[in-house]
């Protein structure tokens, strides 16, 4: 999340009060085994009237999953998010796979570039000999590192950063009834976090009013502080559709508004749900 901490820092801005929707809730063309969010972005908060001047403030996202075919055995996740011409004026790029029950992170993968600045990072987790392999990327140097994670995140199957989160949240969103007190993996470090619920919300979409259960993930009290929050609203059905995902820091907060659904693996999604054996409770 420091990176994210960077990026908000240089291009925080109010980009207005509230959202308009206008999402398409009907599944387009695509492959049965990917589901995929259209958004509109939006950074509110913090000391954006200057950074404002420079850098985008709004723009377009996508949160795409895949889903294992016959004889694969891990799910890609990846949250991309541009500025209103796309690529080419700037992105911020989240990447995660993970086992096919969703309950294990195997790698996770950030990264930017704005302007003349660009980062990337990716970390693969070894669960046999409990290392992280970090390979890091900015427009000064690269590096590579090895470290060791807690044997509780490995026994526990606790690795999760910020998009296994969102996965455990939506495929969990009916167990979920108090705090769950796990771990995020975030730039190199862990922190101890608390997966909880927040507040329902309703969303109006074109003609229908759309009811949603609200999830948070914050900072557990008492470790190492994390310096990030997330909420995550989805919809009260099995389709667990994300309407809005807010990326948070101390300065500002990044917000995802659902516009479309491009593509929809809902059955896909609830076979993996049904056949995983990850336990929210502990």
């Amino acid at each position: 999340m420091k990176v994210v901490r960077h990026l908000l820092i240089s291009i925080a801005v109010l980009a207005g009060a509230g959202s308009s929707f206008a999402a398409e809730l009907n599944c387009g063309p695509g492959a049965t085994n990917v589901e995929e969010f259209r958004y509109s972005w939006r950074l509110r908060g913090g000391i954006g009237w200057l950074a404002g001047l420079m850098f985008p403030n709004r723009g377009i996202g996508s949160l795409k999953t895949v889903f294992p075919k016959a004889g694969e055995h891990e799910i890609s996740s990846q949250l991309m998010m541009t500025a209103q011409e796309g690529v080419s004026g700037g992105f911020y790029v989240y990447e995660s796979q993970m086992d096919q029950s969703g309950s294990k992170t195997l790698m996770t993968y950030h990264g930017y570039a704005w302007g003349k600045k660009a980062r990337k990072e990716r970390t693969v987790f070894d669960y046999v000999k409990r290392l992280a392999r970090i390979h890091r990327e900015t427009t000064e140097r690269t590096e590579d590192r090895v470290k060791l994670f807690p044997a509780e995140a490995a026994s526990e199957s606790a690795l999760r950063d910020i998009l296994t989160g969102i996965y455990f949240l939506r495929e969990h969103a009916a167990e979920i009834r108090g705090p769950i007190t796990t771990s995020i993996y975030s730039d190199g470090k862990h922190y101890p976090v608390i997966f909880r619920p927040a507040d329902r919300r309703s969303f109006k979409m074109g003609s229908q009013t759309i009811p949603a259960l609200g999830f948070e993930i914050v900072d557990a009290p008492g470790g190492k502080k994390w310096p990030g929050g997330v909420k995550v609203w989805v919809s009260d059905d099995a389709r667990r559709i994300p309407f809005r995902i807010e990326i948070s820091e101390s300065v500002a907060s990044m917000q995802l508004d659902l516009q479309s659904v491009e593509s929809c693996a809902f059955m896909g999604r609830a076979q993996i749900s049904a056949s995983s054996s990850a336990q929210p409770a502990r």
